[in-house]
């Protein structure tokens, strides 16, 4: 068995993020060395699980931890060492701040928004419709869409979303913002949401932030002031930045598709197949993130990770494990078996899947239903694309139809 103090570290990422690819380095680790010694830019050493088994032990188990790494030199892309709130913590804390938001993402009330998330979708496309192709399918349709559905979910006014939208990029920034300006658009993010829960305790409305606000305020325990506030803003952001990236993301992949784009067409019974299948291809991270820690010395792909040793989950790469897998190179909207961890695993599942999930079913079935002649309105290697933040995806997306 390989142990840790004889293993030199590997640069990574192997290879900045190429659109939508995932590298190829991945398929080589997961027959040859599921577990590698690697150096981000920044941080400590940290084994990376690149087998989908691995990868679920490692954000399954009880044993790997994330509130172990608070005070560490984590193993990051940025800079910075992010306060990540609720995803730095483990079970008991984990769980009582998870558990206030999670009525809000329930199956059925997730369900209860999908006719408003259609109107909202049929809204935008007969905006673009009428304006006339070519069109930033990212300006004019991907952003819009989630950020109104959360802020109706939340509470938070549409009408103050370019400012909130700007700030979010300080939570997925690694190398777009510098470190200053990060500080700067999470305390103006931090200060919005402050200001709004002033507004709730003078005016009391029955959305989520009232909710929250009001556990606050019914039970000091549950929640702190600051918790309030940095959950509201956490739930604001990603609630839609990560959607933001995927509705563009998940049309790109489409169209470079056709055939599977022309099966969706013919048979939209097969949009929820589709969502989760492009869930498991895209590899949305730029690279992986959010290491565990190690509580006791634990086994792991052939490998002995010692207490207190990190390890980083490539979700990606496990994603693309053809022992889970049949042919999983290949998009098959039609998958019948599809245990993807494209939402995570285990307690830091994400929270809003159930919400993601509804929002790209709504996106992906509008664009193929209204607009079955959408393409692409510039050559492919013309299309720009983000970098210097956690996730990957195009900075604009124009198409026609």
């Amino acid at each position: 068995m390989t142990d840790s103090r004889q293993v030199t570290a590997r640069p990574y990422p192997f290879a900045a993020p190429d659109r939508l690819n995932l590298d190829p380095h991945y398929a080589r680790l997961r027959r040859d060395e599921p577990l590698i010694r690697v150096q981000l830019p920044f941080g400590e050493e940290t084994w990376l699980a690149t087998r989908y088994s691995d990868v679920r032990v490692v954000l399954g188990d009880a044993r790997f931890s994330r509130a172990a790494g608070v005070g560490r030199d984590q193993p990051r892309t940025m800079p910075r060492q992010p306060d990540l709130g609720m995803l730095g913590m483990d079970p008991p804390d984990h769980t009582r701040l998870r558990r206030l938001v999670a009525k809000a993402f329930t199956a059925r009330r997730v369900e209860l928004l999908r006719t408003r998330a259609q109107e909202i979708a049929d809204g935008l496309v007969d905006q673009m419709v009428e304006a006339g192709p070519p069109a930033d399918l990212v300006e004019h349709f991907a952003t819009p869409l989630p950020i109104q559905v959360i802020c109706e979910l939340l509470g938070v006014p549409f009408a103050d979303r370019d400012r909130f939208h700007t700030w979010s990029e300080a939570i997925v920034s690694t190398t777009s913002l510098s470190p200053e300006k990060i500080q700067e658009y999470l305390e103006s993010l931090w200060g919005y949401i402050g200001a709004l829960v002033a507004v709730r305790r003078r005016e009391p409305i029955d959305d989520l932030l009232g909710a929250m606000v009001r556990a606050r305020d019914e039970n000091e325990d549950r929640l702190t002031e600051q918790e309030l506030v940095q959950l509201a803003a956490g739930l604001l952001a990603a609630g839609h930045e990560t959607t933001v990236t995927q509705i563009p993301n998940f049309v790109y992949v489409l169209l470079q598709n056709p055939a599977e784009l022309a099966r969706l067409r013919a048979d939209p019974t097969l949009i929820p197949s589709a969502v989760e299948e492009l869930m498991r291809y895209v590899p949305l991270g730029a690279a992986s993130a959010f290491p565990r820690y190690a509580t006791e010395d634990v086994e792991l792909g052939g490998v002995l990770v010692r207490a207190g040793e990190p390890v980083l989950p490539a979700i990606g790469s496990a994603n693309r494990d053809g022992t889970v897998f049949a042919d999983p190179d290949r998009l098959d909207l039609g998958r019948e078996v599809n245990p993807h961890v494209g939402f995570g695993h285990g307690v830091h599942h994400c929270v809003g899947a159930q919400l993601a999930r509804m929002e790209l079913q709504v996106a992906i079935g509008t664009l193929v239903a209204r607009l079955p002649g959408l393409r692409l309105a510039v050559p492919e290697p013309e299309v720009p694309w983000k970098s210097g933040l956690l996730v990957r995806g195009p900075l604009a997306l124009p198409v026609a139809w």
